[in-house]
């Protein structure tokens, strides 16, 4: 599906899901902001706009179509020969947590950023990329006066999504905290192990982007005005303390399996406890009883009219001595 919006340099909304033929007179147009939004578009969609239409590099069209494993931030300049404007091409990646399934799910957007056109890629809808459109139309703080501004309100849209993934994220280390103190089970180990690998995940989700980001944060793209750069530096501040809290879960997950472990081996140890006492305090009766069970011919004991009376008060006895002596040194 492919979505275009015309902008005037004001920020206000020109037309709306134009012709695609008209696209290379609309890019002519210096006083007009061109906006291309390809969502799940067919292969011919694909071809037509970012090889006819817009003549980009062959290199960052492969990259926009095949899934990236890390977000990444080129400059296109044209060369001999070229018919492509100068651009920036930007691999970008949203998220959302499933407290169901445990599990991050990642969503690429791709960016192709001109002087006077933004086309963004991207499989399946986003909600950064339909909030942003939104704004844009109803002319909210005239973010579509220009491609950067645009791309600035998506970047941001996009780490601003995360933080409902990462108090998702929050409440279930937080039941995971509880579980391991009231029931450390096999399977509260097995979910403390699946989160800690998604907060990896996250992790090596959010380490690259932070050095994309940090690019745009320095100011090392001309396609990007210099009034722009502090705005970008706050989303690569944002995403530096996402980063930090990320970390921060991973040392209390660090935490809690410690605290797993500790209580297992204290419940493994309570139970080792309770068979040795037991063992103990069953000993006087399986040595008299074992003794006397040997039935040999030339025992007195056993034709002492008083031995059977002898031998269950000192079973009685030896086994209340020690079952005194656990009571005393507090041992249950």
């Amino acid at each position: 599906m492919i979505r275009s919006l015309v902008f005037t340099t004001q920020g206000r909304l020109h037309s709306k899901d134009i012709e695609m033929f008209l696209m290379p007179t609309l890019l002519s147009d210096t006083n007009l902001f061109l906006w291309v939004d390809l969502e799940s578009p067919t292969a011919e969609e694909t071809k037509y706009v970012l090889e006819d239409v817009f003549h980009f590099h062959p290199l960052s069209i492969e990259d926009c179509v095949t899934a990236s494993p890390s977000p990444k931030v080129e400059e296109y300049s044209p060369k001999e020969g070229d018919w492509f404007a100068p651009y920036l091409f930007l691999v970008i990646h949203a998220v959302d947590y499933s407290r169901k399934d445990g599990v991050f799910a990642t969503s690429e957007l791709s960016l192709f950023l001109g002087k006077n056109f933004l086309v963004t890629y991207h499989d399946g809808p986003l909600r950064s990329v339909s909030q942003t459109e939104e704004r844009a139309v109803k002319a909210i703080t005239n973010i579509a006066r220009a491609p950067d501004r645009v791309a600035h309100t998506l970047l941001d849209s996009i780490v601003d999504n995360y933080k409902p993934a990462l108090d998702e994220l929050s409440l279930e280390i937080a039941e995971l905290e509880q579980q391991a103190l009231q029931d450390p089970s096999h399977h509260i180990l097995n979910k403390i192990i699946q989160v800690k690998r998604e907060v990896l995940h996250l992790r090596q989700i959010i380490g690259p982007q932070r050095e994309v980001l940090a690019r745009f944060a320095r100011g090392e793209f001309k396609l990007i005005r210099a009034h722009l750069v502090p705005y970008y530096r706050d989303i690569y501040d944002t995403l530096f303390h996402i980063s930090e809290l990320a970390q921060g879960y991973a040392d209390t997950l660090t935490s809690i399996l410690h605290v797993f472990l500790n209580m297992s081996s204290n419940r493994t140890s309570e139970v080792v406890k309770l068979l040795t006492m037991i063992t103990v305090i069953t000993t006087p009766m399986m040595l008299v009883g074992t003794w006397y069970g040997m039935n040999f011919k030339n025992m007195p004991e056993v034709d002492w009219t008083q031995g059977y009376l002898a031998a269950f008060a000192v079973t009685l006895l030896s086994t209340l001595a020690i079952w005194w002596y656990f009571r005393k040194k507090k041992w249950f």
